[in-house]
């Protein structure tokens, strides 16, 4: 039976330490602080990352640089036969794109299988569990990518944004739209459902935007995944920095979902630097083995 490493990079939310307590192992993602690179959960942790962003700090993200990516392949493959590596969806970097070349050189070839499920976050984290669990179950690494492959669009994540001010910065927003939406206190419901961060509703406050988000799970539940109670769903939450309106919003949702066990984890830092604190967002994803 071949010997399976999962590997995942920072944007999953996976930090290094419950990925070292569940065997899973993580790539941390570099971001640039004011021209300084820093590394997510090595030298960067959520408390400081929301203190420099609230402080108006210029923070872009990058991609892993080729030799870090095949200098841990290289590492993981002393131990293991193969490698399973979920990196975040190749519609919101490149860095899926890139490893997926370099796993295709001969040193890695039929080694190294990198996985494009167009997951982010909290999505692309259940991805990650999921490999570890067909690779404790004794599927090499070929099958457990084609598994999660056939997975690959039984998600969908709705996201409140607290503030406009981050989609401007991002130029995801013009300077005018964010200074209307500022004037009137409009609070965006962005969707992933695939490769790409879309809008998806506006609503005018906060109680609005939950129940807007609430709503859509409700609907896709039903019409997309075909399962109007979410039996066959995992159910999830995340957030920017507010753990108590995180609670909350746990609360309301468990209300409306009373048979789920919902995991709620903060959002990935590549995801919180465009949309800023106060964020909130539920996610589902199908539950491999389950029917669709």
């Amino acid at each position: 039976m071949s010997k399976v490493a999962i590997l995942t990079d920072s944007n999953s939310g996976i930090t290094q330490a419950e990925g070292a307590r569940v065997g899973i192992y993580v790539l941390p993602m570099p971001f640039y602080i004011n021209e300084e690179m820093f590394f997510e959960e090595i030298d960067l942790g959520q408390e400081e990352f929301y203190g420099k962003l609230t402080e108006g700090a210029e923070i872009k993200t990058s991609m892993p640089t080729i030799g870090s990516v095949t200098d841990m392949w290289k590492k993981l493959l002393k131990e293991y036969d193969e490698i399973v590596y979920i990196p975040m969806s190749s519609g919101l970097s490149s860095s899926c794109e890139t490893a997926y070349m370099l796993s295709q050189d001969p040193e890695f070839d039929e080694k190294v299988y990198v996985v494009d499920n167009q997951r982010i976050s909290v999505t692309q984290r259940q991805s990650v569990y999921d490999a570890k669990m067909l690779a404790d179950e004794g599927k090499n690494a070929s099958r457990i990518k084609e598994i999660l492959m056939e997975e690959k669009f039984q998600s969908s994540i709705y996201i409140m944004v607290d503030t406009l001010t981050y989609l401007k910065r991002g130029g995801r927003i013009t300077p005018a739209a964010a200074a209307l939406g500022t004037f009137l206190k409009l609070k965006p419901v962005l969707q992933i459902q695939g490769e790409k961060l879309d809008a998806f509703a506006k609503a005018r406050t906060v109680k609005q935007a939950k129940t807007i988000m609430i709503e859509a799970m409700k609907k896709d539940f039903a019409d997309r995944f075909h399962d109007a109670s979410g039996a066959n769903m995992h159910l999830e939450l995340a957030y920017t920095q507010d753990l108590e309106a995180a609670k909350q919003f746990k609360e309301e949702v468990q209300a409306q979902f009373p048979d789920h066990d919902i995991v709620m984890n903060p959002l990935s830092l590549s995801i919180s630097c465009h949309i800023g604190p106060g964020s909130l967002a539920i996610a589902c994803s199908h539950k491999i083995g389950m029917p669709v």
